[in-house]
């Protein structure tokens, strides 16, 4: 068995493939299939929530509730999701996407079936515009943030102070949209980033973010995913062409095209824990 081949990171929705294990789970029925263009939810970093749609055969259809990573060991241990004991692309192992479905496995979704697979496009779509304004957020937050360093603690994807890479503990994409939660702990404060000048600033660091996020919006920037190979193990960056450089993150998601497809983002900084910012990024589409 070979890893599964995926087709999203260049905005596949639909796809053809052949049925190659059918499991259960605890949390029900799982479709491994050869090539895929569902993007499935990373069981070690769960930032974006994976696909939903459809596998069909004919006028048969049965209806994917997420996909998810799954791996099978070299000496034949199956495992899916949360229950993957290693990380993803470790030796040993062959990595998987899995097709979650609604309900038990009807009869002629079997291997060795030739089925045709359909992401939710609408939700893809909310997904990947979630993403990319994620990214985005983060970016401008950095940018935001940089005289509130004392020392150097690395450069982000446009040079700036990486407060992103240093804080961040919890990103979660969701439609159109993403929660960060960021850590202001002792750490930060002994790598050398001011945490009271940030406090006591939040109101007019969060509208500097936001007309930064305006005008990365209104330059209708391109955005893609380059890879190195077509399997989902194999490494993807996101790049985007914004007026101040190309950003490039290593990212296993799925992102909007271009920035076009945005009417706004903003974000709402919420600091009510002094050692914990929470950002709420929000998408309008175009």
């Amino acid at each position: 068995m070979s890893s599964t081949i995926v087709s999203f990171a260049d905005g596949s929705v639909r796809g053809g493939g052949v049925v190659t294990r059918v499991e259960s789970s605890e949390d029900g029925h799982v479709v491994v299939v050869d090539a895929t263009p569902f993007h499935p939810v990373d069981h070690t970093w769960p930032d974006q929530p994976g696909d939903s749609g459809a596998i069909l055969a004919g006028d048969q259809r049965a209806d994917v509730v997420e996909a998810v990573m799954a791996a099978v060991s070299d000496d034949g241990v199956f495992a899916v999701g949360a229950d993957i004991p290693v990380k993803r692309g470790v030796e040993g192992w062959t990595w998987l996407v899995a097709h979650m479905l609604e309900s038990e496995a009807p009869a002629w979704l079997v291997p060795g079936a030739e089925v045709e697979l359909v992401v939710d496009e609408a939700r893809r779509a909310a997904l990947s515009r979630g993403h990319t304004a994620c990214h985005l957020a983060s970016l401008a937050l950095d940018l935001a943030l940089v005289d509130l360093w004392r020392k150097d603690p690395g450069a982000d994807a446009l040079g700036n102070p990486d407060f992103e890479g240093r804080a961040n503990q919890t990103s979660r994409i969701r439609e159109d949209g993403s929660v960060d939660e960021y850590r202001l702990g002792k750490s930060l404060r002994r790598a050398g980033f001011d945490t009271e000048t940030f406090a006591a600033t939040l109101v007019e660091r969060e509208s500097q973010i936001n007309s930064q996020l305006a005008s990365w919006v209104a330059s209708g920037a391109t955005s893609r995913i380059d890879t190195e190979g077509d399997t989902i193990v194999d490494r993807r960056r996101w790049h985007c062409e914004l007026p101040d450089g190309e950003a490039v993150i290593l990212c296993g998601g799925t992102h909007a095209a271009s920035l076009s497809e945005f009417s706004s983002i903003s974000v709402a900084l919420d600091l009510t824990d002094p050692q914990l910012l929470v950002m709420t990024t929000t998408v309008t589409a175009a």
